[in-house]
């Protein structure tokens, strides 16, 4: 089973969801009820689970004990309101800016800037905390340079960011296997741009799947850099599938160690199911987690 992440939010507009999503079989055993013990709030991509009508994928993610749908747009927040459900890391694109184009290149500032003095307000409004950015990628550009111009690009809309008390988080991903060329590939590029920005509104998005990939080391990076971390993902490795014992990362050992961190956030799954039962493996996914 395939997908492409980087297609269904370059082209997002409004929803992060619904384009190059897996083809998930039906019908899918339903969830039994899982309460959570309330040390990691669990949130879901929903862009995984494509073929899954939102309606019927809240119910089925409240039933496991999660809290949040996230990289959603604006049209789906009163579904998850519905449900009693948060977006806990919104999206929201407009003419063709995401992972690959992005905030390294100052010829995008003018619409970048646009478009969050857009987003920010209405995530806001909705009652929302987060919203997803990217830097680029390096197309040939120097890692130095790229971050200047991110850095350059995101101060101006930082300060309505913190007006508005919405973190702009900026997701870690490997440039070796899925993104290729991707600039904000390494925590410490990251760390970096975070300390050059100066505000406590931005922060990483720590992907352990990307990270695993990139530079290993994951439980050491997460202690010695969580102040500059926001929000998680999951996924397998190799492969972004389910996160048992097929791959080669120990979940409930990286789970403890955000927890002892003192995090607060949210930890989402992002892997690809490729078990045929969807569902079964998402709440597997989040039992794993729920150390």
């Amino acid at each position: 089973m395939k997908t492409n992440r980087r297609s269904a939010i370059k082209h997002l507009a409004g929803s992060a969801a619904l384009l190059s999503t897996p083809s998930i079989a039906q019908p899918m055993t339903q969830p039994s009820e899982f309460t959570p013990k309330g040390n990691i709030n669990h949130s879901v991509c929903k862009w995984c689970y494509g073929s899954i009508p939102l309606e019927e994928f809240c119910v089925s993610a409240k039933k496991m004990g999660i809290k949040s749908v996230e990289l959603l747009g604006p049209d789906e927040w009163p579904t998850l309101d519905k449900h009693g459900l948060t977006c806990a890391l919104a999206s929201y694109w407009e003419n063709g800016y995401g992972i690959e184009k992005c905030w390294n290149r100052t010829e995008h500032h003018a619409d970048l800037i646009a478009l969050y003095e857009k987003s920010i307000p209405m995530v806001a409004e909705a009652g929302l905390k987060q919203i997803i950015t990217f830097s680029g990628n390096r197309d040939g550009m120097d890692d130095e340079t790229g971050m200047k111009n991110c850095a350059e690009g995101i101060k101006k809309i930082i300060s309505l960011a913190e007006k508005n008390n919405v973190l702009v988080v900026m997701e870690l991903l490997n440039s070796k296997v899925n993104h290729p060329d991707y600039m904000c590939d390494h925590t410490e590029w990251g760390v970096e741009l975070c300390k050059m920005i100066g505000s406590e509104n931005f922060k990483l998005l720590y992907d352990i799947y990307h990270m695993q990939i990139m530079e290993g080391d994951v439980i050491a990076t997460i202690q010695k850099y969580h102040p500059y971390i926001s929000h998680y993902h999951t996924g397998g490795v190799p492969g972004r599938n389910e996160i048992d014992e097929t791959q080669e990362l120990y979940y409930p050992a990286i789970m403890q160690a955000i927890v002892d961190t003192g995090f607060d956030g949210y930890v989402a799954q992002e892997f690809i199911p490729k078990e045929e039962d969807a569902l079964a493996s998402l709440q597997q996914g989040v039992e794993i987690c729920d150390v």
